[in-house]
């Protein structure tokens, strides 16, 4: 009976018919499974020698499935592998894609760049008080900047002095939070979303900014331009930068200067880098001592320096924009064309553009 069974199994042709080899033998109303039934009913002495027969022929079947099942299977993948081809030279779609914003690209650039510096990232809320969007930073009440022309106020809501709440003009609240936050030293840089009432090819209502701060003792403005010139060399990604700091005037900062950086013109466009021209890029100073005073911190022991520029405007400077509107509008063909790949991480090992 084994030789028959064994038989019978070598024959199959195909996995299908092993299958039915296999429920014939083993199923639940197949032949063996029968015979291992019938154990029940023999007495000790005939149980004694038809078991070791009837387990033997069981585990001979399985066995003889088991080898016969893996030859078919490797029989039918050695069929297809030589039928069966894939041309890799063929074009594949890569589907629908993403891609990252300019400023979001930009955003990743200034984080790298000044976290070599040794500076960290600060972030705080768009929706400020009147204290810390303009008190603390030595905007007093009859400063233009608070006019309704120039900043979003909330209707209903107030502070705690009874003041509207607002939409923050910039971000250097958060320099005042972390000033009163933190100790001393501090290097931070405080990237994100501001709000004024402006529009037009260079404004919109929302833009993004980025500002400085540093705070630590003998601090002086010799800092503050080195640090300029350190973060712009990397972040255009060109040695030939010049610098020209022009003495200004901002509220929060004494002295304060405008920082301009030389252009050339290559190709009938305006690039960062050379003499050829100079062109506004920053707005920087000394930390004013009302403002230290205002964050709890003594004029005499501590001095700092502050810089702010509009992301949107160093991200259409170093790569080729020239409307600002462009940039929310939310058009995929302009997306296509200015976006990164998400694997387009910026390092200064491989340029903070790569």
């Amino acid at each position: 009976m084994t030789g028959e069974w064994v038989a019978r199994i070598e024959a199959a042709r195909d996995l299908q018919s092993l299958e039915l080899e296999r429920v014939a033998a083993l199923g639940k109303q197949g032949a063996i499974t029968g015979l291992l039934k019938t154990l029940g009913g023999m007495t000790p002495e005939e149980r004694q020698v038809e078991g070791p027969r009837i387990h033997s022929l069981r585990e001979t079947v399985t066995e003889a499935i088991a080898a016969r099942k893996s030859a078919l299977e490797t029989a039918e993948l050695d069929r297809k592998l030589a039928t069966e081809t894939l041309d890799m030279s063929l074009p594949v779609s890569a589907g629908e894609q993403g891609s990252i914003h300019p400023v979001s690209q930009v955003m990743d650039e200034l984080a790298e760049i000044f976290a070599d510096l040794g500076f960290s990232v600060a972030t705080g809320p768009e929706i400020e008080d009147d204290w810390h969007n303009f008190t603390a930073l030595n905007i007093p009440e009859s400063h233009p900047a608070r006019a309704m022309h120039d900043t979003f106020y909330f209707g209903a809501d107030k502070d705690g002095d009874g003041k509207r709440m607002l939409l923050r003009t910039h971000t250097s609240p958060v320099q005042i939070r972390a000033m009163q936050a933190q100790k001393p030293p501090l290097r931070i840089i405080a990237p994100g979303r501001t709000y004024r009432s402006d529009s037009d090819a260079t404004h919109t209502p929302m833009f993004h900014q980025v500002e400085g701060l540093v705070i630590d003792r003998g601090i002086h403005l010799g800092h503050l331009k080195w640090t300029l010139e350190t973060f712009l060399k990397a972040f255009f990604e060109r040695d030939d930068i010049v610098l020209r700091l022009r003495p200004s005037y901002f509220p929060f900062t004494e002295p304060s200067a405008e920082v301009d950086v030389g252009y050339t013109i290559e190709n009938g466009r305006r690039v960062v880098g050379g003499s050829d021209g100079w062109m506004e890029v920053l707005g920087s100073g000394m930390v004013h001592p009302r403002v230290l005073e205002a964050c709890g911190l003594d004029p005499n022991e501590w001095q700092g320096f502050a810089f702010g520029s509009g992301i949107d405007r160093l991200a259409m400077l170093k790569y080729g924009m020239d409307d600002l509107r462009a940039f929310f509008d939310g058009d995929l063909r302009w997306l296509r064309h200015y976006g990164f790949s998400s694997l387009d991480v910026p390092t200064l090992s491989g340029g903070v553009g790569a």
